[in-house]
């Protein structure tokens, strides 16, 4: 992330985001950083940040590295650590993310519950279910999306704020509803005949 030039104090920020073991992660970090200050030249310090679930995956003290992540030029973030105790807003929201699937739903729970009682802007709200359902959804594959909004106890409310009915609300007004449904059945069906097409399309809506 480059700052502004009238900030010259400010530093370059690198971040990595890593959630598997990878032993050249650091070679080839390092390797990056100093191949844009190669290039670049920027009057701005640099620094590295590197976001772990756990510190299972960071690889560790490296004999050619040893020396800059002991520096004050990285920064390595364990979320499970720094998630605890689950008080704010974001932490919760982390311990969504790092939960087992056996306890996604009980964190997604908490999350929702805070959303629900705090004074938060309707369009945070929005996001915030979103991005809930949606973690859920990756980390339960085999439930349909409607057992899981079952499963969070998400009411009619906060269904309108999900990305998918927003989705379809926006195409029912923008395309009318013959087009929206034939969508619809695109999606869950999969391709349909020319002749299907054809019956939808000459259907009368009431």
């Amino acid at each position: 992330m480059q700052p502004p030039d009238d900030q010259p104090d400010w530093p370059v920020f690198f971040v990595e985001v890593q959630f598997q073991l990878d032993p050249e992660l650091y070679s080839r970090l390092f390797a990056e950083v100093f191949l844009y200050l190669r290039h670049y030249h920027p009057v701005h310090p640099w620094h590295a940040v590197v976001v772990y679930p756990t510190r299972t995956v960071d690889p560790g003290v490296h004999r050619h590295y040893d020396a800059l992540l002991q520096s004050g030029h990285v920064t390595r973030v364990y979320l499970d650590e720094w998630a605890q105790p689950r008080q704010t807003l974001m932490q919760r929201l982390i311990g969504v993310v790092l939960a087992d699937p056996s306890q996604a739903i009980t964190e997604a729970h908490n999350v929702l519950r805070q959303v629900r009682e705090g004074a938060i802007d309707t369009v945070v709200q929005a996001a915030i279910v979103n991005l809930v359902e949606a973690i859920i959804v990756a980390k339960l594959p085999l439930l349909s999306r409607e057992v899981i909004q079952k499963m969070l106890d998400l009411t009619d409310v906060d269904l309108k704020q999900t990305r998918f009915y927003q989705d379809v609300f926006a195409e029912g007004r923008q395309e009318g509803e013959v087009t929206l449904i034939l969508r619809l059945l695109h999606r869950r069906c999969g391709e349909l005949t020319p002749a299907m097409r054809e019956q939808i399309t000459n259907l009368r809506l009431l």
